[in-house]
C-alpha cells in the first residue's frame, strides 16, 4: 500500500474508532511501528491529526478529507459503483452530481451521452466533463469556492439549484445511519439539501464502509432515497433495513 494511500485510511479508521494508539494502527495495517509514525507526521504537518502522547486523533475541523484524499479510499469500489451508476442514465435526462469522490468517478462513463445536461458545484467533474468534449449541457451554480472539496457553496449556490427541476440527483456520504439518514462531515451542506430537493430520484452512492456511521450534519433522511448503490460487502441485515425502508438496491460486484 502507498503511503498516500495508508495515510487517507487512516483518516478514516480515525473518523470511525475516534482516538487511538499508534499500537493499534500498526496492527490494523499490519505494518511497523515506524511507518505509521512517519505517516501520521505527515497527517500532523498537514494539519490532519493531532498527536497525542502514545496516540493520535483527528484535528477537529478535518473529518471532512481533501477531495484528493477521498480518491486514493477503496478506489476499486467506487470505480465499480460509479460504473452501475452510469447505467441508469439515459439520452436526454437532467442530472444533478454531487461533489463526492464516488460521483466523480461516474464522469469516463458519461462519454457515450451527447444529450444530456449535468449541474454540479464540483470543480473537479466540470473540469472532466470538459474533457469528454462532446454535446453535454453543464451547468455550475456559483458560489463560494471551498478547496476542500474543490466545490462551490453558500447561499449563491443554494439558490441556484431552486430555479430547476432535475431528474435524478447523484450523491454520495460520509456516513449512512438508519435512524439519522444520510450525513455528511462537510459543515457547508446546504447546497446538499439543495440538490436534494430539486431532484425527482435520489440515488446514493456509497460503499460499504459508509454504513452505521454517523457524521455531524444530516444531508436528507433515508426516506428521501430513491436507489442506494453499493458494493457487495453490505451485510445482509443492512440489506434488509435498506430495502424495509422502500429503496431499491443495487450491489456492485467485484466484475
Amino acid at each position: 500500500m502507498k503511503p498516500v494511500e495508508r495515510q487517507a485510511q487512516i483518516l478514516e479508521y480515525l473518523q470511525v474508532h475516534g482516538r487511538t494508539t499508534v499500537e493499534e494502527l500498526t496492527a490494523h495495517f499490519n505494518t511497523t511501528g515506524t511507518t505509521i509514525r512517519k505517516d501520521l507526521t505527515r497527517l500532523q504537518q498537514d494539519g490532519a491529526v493531532i498527536r497525542t502522547y502514545g496516540g493520535v486523533m483527528l484535528n477537529r475541523n478535518e473529518g471532512d478529507q481533501p477531495i484528493d484524499r477521498k480518491t486514493r479510499i477503496h478506489t476499486e469500489k467506487k470505480k465499480r459503483i460509479a460504473s452501475r451508476a452510469a447505467g441508469l442514465i439515459n439520452e436526454g435526462d437532467s442530472l444533478i452530481f454531487d461533489a463526492g469522490s464516488t460521483v466523480l468517478q461516474m464522469v469516463p462513463h458519461l462519454a457515450r451521452f451527447n444529450n444530456i445536461t449535468v449541474m454540479t458545484n464540483s470543480l473537479s467533474i466540470v473540469n472532466e466533463l470538459v474533457e469528454l468534449d462532446n454535446d453535454q449541457v453543464i451547468l455550475m451554480p456559483g458560489g463560494t469556492y471551498r478547496s476542500t472539496s474543490a466545490s462551490f457553496h453558500g447561499s449563491l449556490a443554494e439558490s441556484a439549484f431552486t430555479h430547476f427541476s432535475f431528474d435524478t440527483l447523484f450523491i454520495g456520504a460520509d456516513g449512512v445511519d438508519m435512524t439519522a439518514g444520510v450525513t455528511t462531515f462537510n459543515e457547508v451542506f446546504a447546497v446538499s439539501q439543495a440538490m436534494c430537493h430539486a431532484a425527482k430520484k435520489i440515488v446514493l452512492l456509497v460503499d460499504s464502509s459508509k454504513f452505521g456511521r454517523r457524521s455531524p450534519n444530516v444531508v436528507c433522511s433515508l426516506d428521501s432515497v430513491d436507489v442506494l448503490i453499493t458494493d457487495s460487502d453490505i451485510s445482509s441485515d443492512t440489506m434488509m433495513q435498506l430495502q424495509e425502508k422502500g429503496i431499491e438496491v443495487i450491489m456492485a460486484g467485484d466484475k
